[in-house]
C-alpha cells in the first residue's frame, strides 16, 4: 500500500507540475477533467449520478469550462467579462427547478439541492485553479499557493500534532486532529508563504510587500484548507464511506486529495485581488 501511495503520489505531482508551469489549455483540459471526476465522485456519494439531475451536472460543468475558456482567452466578447458565472448559475437553478416541477413528484426537492451543490462545490470551485493561473502575468506564481497552502499545512498540522497535540480540533469528525496541529499547519503554511514570497520578490511587483502577502495568503488559506478537509470528512462520515474514489491507488478519489484545494482555490485567487 505504501509503494502504491509514493508512486501514484509522484505521478500526481509530476502531472499538476506540468500542467501548471505550462498553464493555458493543458490545465485547462486538466482542471476540467478532475472537476468531472470529483463531480462523478461526489454524485455518487450523494445518490445523485444516474438521474436526470446527476447527468445535467455534468453537462452543465461542461458548459461552465467552456465559457471559463472562452472568457479568458477572449475569444467571447459577452462572456469576457465573466458575467458567465451569474447567467450559467441562475440558468442551471432555473433548469433544475424546471425538471423538478414537470416531472413531479417523481424526484424530490433535495434532489435539486444536491445537484446545484456538487456543481458548486467541485466544478465551480476547482475551477479558481485555472483562474489563478491565468489572473494576470504572475498567475504563474500565484498558482503555486494553492498547493502550498493545502498540503503544506497538512504536513505541518501532522508533524506539529504528533509532538504536541494534546487538544482535539473536532473530537466526533476527526479524533486525530488536534489544536496544536491546527496551530502548527496555519504557521508552517505562512512560513512556507513567506519564503516562497521573498525568493519571488524581484519578479513580483504588488501594493503589499510579496513576503507579506504570501504570508497572509498562506495563513489564511491553511485555515480554510483545514475547513475543507473536515467538509469532506464530514460528508464521508454522513454517508458512512471510506473513501470518494479509488483514482489515486492508496489515496483514494479526486475528492480524497483535492479536498482541501477546493477550498483554497477560491479564497487564494480572491485574496489576491483585493491585497495584490
Amino acid at each position: 500500500m505504501f509503494k502504491a501511495r509514493l508512486i501514484s503520489g509522484i505521478v500526481l505531482v509530476i502531472i499538476l507540475a506540468v500542467a501548471l508551469i505550462l498553464g493555458g489549455n493543458i490545465l485547462w483540459s486538466l482542471t476540467l477533467f478532475i472537476s468531472l471526476v470529483g463531480l462523478v465522485e461526489i454524485n455518487r456519494v450523494l445518490k445523485n449520478q444516474k438521474n436526470i439531475f446527476g447527468i445535467l451536472s455534468y453537462i452543465i460543468s461542461i458548459l461552465f469550462y467552456g465559457c471559463l475558456w472562452l472568457g479568458e482567452n477572449n475569444a467571447c466578447e459577452l462572456i469576457s467579462g465573466n458575467n458567465y458565472f451569474e447567467i450559467i448559475a441562475i440558468a442551471y437553478l432555473i433548469l433544475l427547478m424546471a425538471v423538478y416541477v414537470f416531472t413531479f413528484p417523481k424526484y424530490k426537492a433535495s434532489d435539486v439541492w444536491l445537484s446545484f451543490f456538487g456543481f458548486f462545490y467541485v466544478s465551480i470551485m476547482l475551477s479558481f485553479i485555472y483562474k489563478i493561473r491565468m489572473v494576470d502575468e504572475y498567475g504563474q506564481y500565484l498558482v503555486w499557493l494553492v498547493f502550498v497552502c493545502s498540503w503544506v499545512c497538512d504536513t505541518s498540522a501532522y508533524c506539529v500534532g504528533m509532538l504536541l497535540g494534546k487538544h482535539k480540533l473536532a473530537p466526533k469528525l476527526s479524533p486525530k486532529k488536534s489544536v496544536e496541529g491546527s496551530i502548527g499547519g496555519i504557521a508552517g503554511s505562512a512560513i512556507v508563504g513567506a519564503v516562497y514570497g521573498y525568493a519571488l520578490r524581484n519578479n513580483i511587483q504588488t501594493a503589499v510587500s510579496p513576503v507579506v502577502l504570501f504570508a497572509l495568503i498562506g495563513a489564511v488559506g491553511a485555515v480554510i484548507s483545514q475547513i475543507g478537509d473536515l467538509a469532506a470528512s464530514a460528508i464521508k462520515r454522513n454517508y458512512d464511506i471510506k473513501d470518494y474514489g479509488t483514482l489515486i491507488p492508496g489515496h483514494g478519489g479526486i475528492l480524497d486529495r483535492f479536498d482541501s484545494v477546493i477550498f483554497t482555490a477560491p479564497v487564494i485567487y480572491f485574496l489576491f485581488v483585493v491585497f495584490a
